[in-house]
């Protein structure tokens, strides 16, 4: 099976040695992505501005392989304070609709940079 490198300069560039995703048959593995400013690759400020970044880098790399956060199956949820989980559902509730894809929210205790929250995904296209 080959692998295909998927870039947008929509996402923040990778900071190391990996891609912002990889698409292998129609499933699209998504690098973790925190909350960048692409065009500055500063942090955002603010809890849900960060959730917003994060949800807005997604969507950007996932337009880049030919679909949408609507083809997201899985996503997992990384946050420094998981009293931010509320938030995290109300911003969610903004970019998803039913069928929501399969979900986890963990606890850590640091993220790059400082960030607040980071989110992978996986992607099933069509």
């Amino acid at each position: 099976m080959s692998k295909t490198v998927i870039h947008s300069d929509n996402a923040p560039a990778a900071i190391g040695t990996y891609s912002q995703a990889i698409k292998a048959g129609n499933t699209v593995y998504m690098s973790g992505q925190i909350p960048l400013d692409p065009k500055t690759m500063e942090l955002v400020e603010g809890f849900e501005a960060q959730t917003v970044q994060v949800f807005e880098n997604l969507k950007a790399v996932a337009e880049a392989t030919g679909g949408s956060l609507k083809d997201i199956v899985k996503l997992n949820i990384f946050l420094t304070d998981l009293g931010n989980f509320a938030t995290v559902n109300e911003v969610m509730s903004r970019y998803f609709e039913q069928p929501y894809p399969a979900r986890a929210a963990i606890g850590i205790a640091a993220l790059p940079k400082a960030a607040q929250v980071e989110m992978d995904a996986i992607m099933v296209l069509e």
